[in-house]
Order: C-alpha cells, then structure tokens, then sequence
C-alpha cells in the first residue's frame, strides 16, 4: 500500500427524478448558466424539458450551447469559450455523457483565461481558474461526472490530448439513472468497455505489486459492470441495473480504486486516443479493440497478473500462467463480442495498412504521458494484434 491524497469534492445527487433537483443545484453558484449539450437526443427523450424546467423554476437565466459531437471537438469548444465570455456566465450545466461533460470543462477553463484552451492540453498553461460545473448525466461510462479530466480532439493536428485540473471536478453532479434508459444498445455496450478499462489500466500497470484491497475492488466492480450491461442489453428500461452501471462506472474512474496503487499508466487510453482521433470511432468501442491486443501482448513479458483476472473473473483454473492469461484474455474479448462491441480494426473498418499512422499519432500522447516504453515500433506491434 502506496501513500496517497484522495480528494474529491463533486457533491453527488443519485437516484430517481433527481434531474428535477439540477435548478436548485445550479442557482447555488450564479444566475446566468451556459446550458451545454449535445446533439438531438435530450430533446427526443424529453430530457432538455426537464432539465429546462427545473433551471427556470430557480430563475436562473439559461444561455443554449449545443452540438457537441461524441468525441469533441476543439473548434467546437472554442465557440463555446466565445459564448460563454461574451454571454458572462456564472457557471455551466451539463447535460449529457463524457463528451459533453468533457467539454464543458474545457470550455469552462476557456472562459477564465485570455489564451488560448489549447494550451491547457498541450501543457503551455496551467488551470488556474474555471466556471463553476453541474452536470446532468445521461450516458454512464467516462466517470467525468466525478473527476477532475477531460478529453478533446484538435481536429487541425489529429491530436485527442487531455486536460486536467482540480479546478474541474464539478461542483455538483446529478446521477439520475432513468435518464438511461433511452441509451441504445452499442452505447451500451460501449460504456461498459470503457468502465472495464478505466479499471484494469491501474490494475494491471500499477507498479506496487502488493495491492489485494485494490485488486478485489477492481475485480468486484469488473464483474459488476459485465452483469450490468448483459442485463441492461436484454431490458434497457431495468432500473437496478441500471442504477448499479451508473455507479459502477463513476467510481471506476473518480480516483478511489486505485488509491494507493503507486504509479501506473493508461497505456489503452493512449493508443486508443488515436483511433477515435484519426477515425471518429466511439471510444469504448476502440477500447475493446485495443484492450485484448495489449493484454495478449504485456502477458507474453509478465502474465501473472493477467492469469489472476482470468480467475477472478471468469473463473480460469490453470496451473500455466501464460495458458491462464491468454484464456482469461479470450474470454474478455468475447465478451466484448457478446455484447457487439468490434475486437479488431477490420470490425471498425480501420485498414491494417493505417497501423503505422495511428502508431506516430499515438506516440504524441505517450510522450505527454510519459509512456516512454511506448514507442511507434512497439504501438505498431500491438495493433497487428488487433487487426
């Protein structure tokens, strides 16, 4: 067990019709709110009515943002950064999944600074400074909702960079499950790929060895999350189920699990960026394509703990660790399969030819990162694994 801070101040409102509550929330930190969101969908679902409803009952002036793609896009912030400064607005509502939170925070460092957002991601600026954030969830897998990161692609330089700041956790965060119910199944799906990995990244990276707590709390929420979405798959409107995603996929990346695991890498996220970067892929679903890639490949050097997932999670005895963690590795990936999210770049449509292209993209963000053991060489190999 590793020293550690935990810290995280985002107030969670959890259950059902707590959406009605987002007014009374908000009006907390201002009267003026940048309302932030997507495309059509909250309109359909009759979400942007209530949420609408519940900022004018709190006579809160509501300025409209919307369009925010699945995976944002840095002109796209920079026009919300325009609104929000020349609107002056106190703070800023989210409503919608990762993307749109992870804009908001963007746009909400934008608004506060006279640079330029993109330094923030490129680490020429420091967030010193941020509109105020609520957020409404309606799509449970990036855990935005309850930490301080956020993800935007520079459509100029093909560059998916993240920012981060304590400045960005949001204040307050409304978890309403039944506002899921209307997500539809590879969406689904897709979350729970993205859940899963947010957990196994420090789960199998983490440089401390001697981490059980940490280890069964992976493990338990793992298997959480697959029986979530397999119910949530064959009864979208099953509210324990999903409730119990919502949560799950929250605390799989608000800081908590992997408190005292010591350093660790998010090696799947990095060359995953480039997938969604270069070919607009949904993220969890270029997870599931990276994910079991990386694992066969990390296994053949260290299998051990990829031998033990295979048997707390899906209950592989085998003497052999390399035999145990390409099993357990296997049934991961079909799992994947089994709830129709693609394993391989031709799934995706993603040339194989491509591989080198998406390896120089991918080794930008290893640098940031400091994955210094990821070089194009090595990106490249692991994507033929997942061709």
């Amino acid at each position: 067990m590793q020293g550690f801070t935990f810290w995280n101040p985002t107030k969670i409102v959890f259950g059902k019709d707590t959406v009605e509550q987002v007014g009374k929330q908000a009006s907390r930190f201002g009267k003026k709110v940048l309302m932030v969101y997507g495309q059509s969908s909250i309109k359909k679902t009759g979400v942007y009515d209530l949420v609408k409803k519940s900022l004018e009952k709190a006579s809160l002036q509501v300025v409209e943002f919307a369009g925010v793609k699945s995976n944002p896009v840095l002109s796209h912030v920079r026009d919300g950064v325009r609104l929000a400064r020349e609107q002056q607005v106190d703070l800023i509502v989210a409503v919608g999944g990762g993307s749109v939170i992870d804009e908001s925070k963007a746009i909400a460092a934008g608004a506060r600074t006279d640079g330029d957002v993109w330094d923030f991601f490129i680490d020429k600026a420091i967030v010193n400074d941020a509109l105020p954030i609520v957020t409404v969830l309606t799509l449970a897998a990036t855990a935005s909702e309850m930490n301080s990161g956020g993800v935007v692609t520079n459509e100029e330089t093909g560059q998916k960079f993240n920012i981060g700041s304590p400045h960005l956790f949001p204040k307050v965060s409304i978890l309403d499950p039944t506002l899921t119910y209307t997500v539809p199944a590879n969406y689904t799906a897709y979350s729970g790929v993205d859940a899963i990995c947010h957990l196994v990244e420090g789960y199998f990276t983490a440089a401390d060895p001697n981490t059980p707590l940490q280890d069964r709390l992976v493990e338990s929420l793992v298997k959480t999350v697959m029986e979530s979405t397999d119910r949530i798959l064959v009864n979208p409107r099953d509210y324990e189920a999903r409730a119990t995603m919502m949560w799950s996929a929250t605390l799989a990346l608000n800081g908590l699990i992997p408190a005292g695991i010591g350093p660790f890498g998010f090696p799947n996220h990095m060359i995953e960026h480039s997938l969604s970067a270069l070919y607009d892929i949904a993220h969890g679903a270029g997870l599931s394509i990276v994910l079991p890639a990386w694992m066969t490949y990390t296994a053949t050097r260290a299998p051990e703990k990829f031998a033990r997932f295979g048997r707390e999670i899906f209950g592989i005895i085998e003497p052999d660790d390399q035999k145990a963690a390409a099993k357990g590795t296997a049934a991961l990936k079909s799992w994947f399969e089994h709830i129709g999210s693609p394993t391989t770049l031709s799934a995706a449509d993603i040339p194989a030819a491509d591989i080198s292209k998406i390896a120089a993209n991918a080794v930008m963000l290893a640098q940031k990162w400091r994955l210094d053991d990821y070089t194009e060489e090595i990106i490249g190999e692991i994507l033929q694994l997942a061709r």
